[in-house]
């Protein structure tokens, strides 16, 4: 490799990782000075582009961050100059920013610029719906087609999403600030809920080829240490960490060498990350620690002890089965009913078990949700209803989203149809 390309490729990763640390601190700072999202991403990307054309020639900066600070700051009054209608308009917004309380203190310091974007884009006038989406275009940093694809949706329709998002903020005048300390449970769920919603997407794709999205799962495990070190006081956002870190601390694991599901039981344990494993068991600590317990703790607690034991028959199922007695009493649904149905069947039995998710038939908010036929199959197979068993299968093949939950789905609806002594029993 020549030294020039070997300079090129250092450059170009500088800029990678400048961009990765910097460009949301950059956005959210440039938002909340101009009042503007489309301004603020136009100008950063700008910054972007001059950072590749100046940097192989004049090196990188000691202080990156700044420089990009100020040569967006420029391309937006630059932007603002030439256009006088739009510069009387922002600078409005600005004086009303600046006549709005300070924001709050963290930990006696003034918060990174982020928190207010993190707070801004699950502003509860915009609709849930979009919360996730924005927060990946303007915290992560995906482009529309990258966030369009998270969600499985037409690029157009993802524009469009986000256009009225940033209109709605711009047009109802949206503050970019941090809550102050008595708004935070009630804004601090939406957050949180957008960060898992990424979170969830990685972990278990709705649809494609791939039973994970790893660079989603990961974003969404950055996009929590932000939040973290932003909001270090804060338990449920030491939860939502450690839960994060628990369930992707398994992620190769997940997956055989062609891609195929592998399921917890027979998952090799020596392939879970260890050290993050550690991490996630340490913030479970300070999650649950100094008050009643919010949903995310005690979810990172269930993983916990999954992650903490053996193998599938050593885990501790009754406390598992008591945590999500605690989970359900926090935030009720069907999804949490579910789940506890499967532990109940790993404490009581797949009787136990069965009849709890046969309550959950006729649950208008599970149609249509693979996991609720394949659990039935499973515990169906297990009390040898091989007919019913294999009923459940079908069912949930047909509604299976990715190719390896069809494929393991295919495996174990053959294995019922090829079963010595195929018979029903009720």
């Amino acid at each position: 490799m020549s030294a020039s390309v070997s300079t090129s490729a250092s450059v170009s990763a500088s800029v990678e990782a400048v961009f990765r640390e910097e460009r949301g601190r950059l956005l959210a700072a440039l938002a909340r000075r101009f009042g503007d999202l489309d301004l603020a991403e136009e100008v950063t990307s700008e910054a972007i582009e001059a950072a590749l054309t100046h940097w192989p020639v004049d090196g990188v900066p000691p202080r990156p961050g700044a420089w990009l600070m100020t040569t967006a700051r420029r391309r937006a009054v630059d932007r603002l100059r030439r256009d006088r209608t739009y510069a009387a308009r922002l600078a409005l917004l600005q004086a009303e920013a600046d006549l709005a309380a300070p924001p709050p203190t963290v930990d006696g310091d003034l918060p990174d610029e982020r928190l207010r974007l993190f707070f801004t884009c699950a502003h509860p006038a915009l609709p849930t719906e979009d919360h996730a989406a924005l927060t990946l275009r303007c915290l992560a940093g995906l482009t529309t087609p990258e966030v369009a694809r998270a969600f499985l949706v037409p690029t157009a329709t993802m524009a469009k999403r986000i256009v009225r998002a940033k209109t709605k903020i711009r047009e109802a005048r949206i503050p970019f600030r941090v809550p102050e300390p008595h708004e935070l449970p009630s804004r601090l769920p939406s957050v949180l809920q957008a960060i898992y919603s990424v979170f969830t997407e990685g972990y278990a794709a709705s649809s494609g080829p791939d039973l994970q999205r790893l660079d989603l799962a990961e974003e969404a495990v950055r996009l929590a240490r932000v939040l973290r070190r932003l909001l270090p006081t804060q338990r449920e956002v030491a939860g939502l960490l450690a839960l994060l870190l628990l369930v992707h601390a398994r992620r190769d694991a997940r997956t055989g060498h062609h891609g195929d599901l592998v399921l917890l039981a027979d998952q090799d344990r020596t392939r879970w990350d260890r050290p993050m494993i550690d991490e996630g068991r340490d913030l479970v600590i300070e999650a649950l620690r100094g008050g009643p317990p919010g949903p995310y703790g005690v979810q990172a607690a269930i993983a916990a002890l999954h992650d903490e034991a053996d193998d599938v028959a050593g885990t501790d199922w009754p406390q598992v089965v008591a945590l999500y007695d605690v989970l359900h009493a926090l935030t009720p649904g069907p999804v949490v009913a579910l789940n506890r149905a499967a532990a109940v069947a790993m404490r009581d039995g797949p009787q136990a078990g069965l009849a709890l998710l046969d309550a959950l038939a006729d649950e208008p908010r599970l149609r249509g949700y693979p996991p609720l036929p394949a659990a039935r199959a499973d515990l169906l197979a297990q009390l040898d209803r091989l007919d019913e068993a294999e009923h459940a299968y079908t069912e949930a093949l047909e509604l299976a989203g990715t190719e390896p939950e069809r494929a393991h789905l295919r495996r174990r609806l053959t294995a019922v149809r090829s079963a010595p002594g195929r018979r029903s029993r009720t």
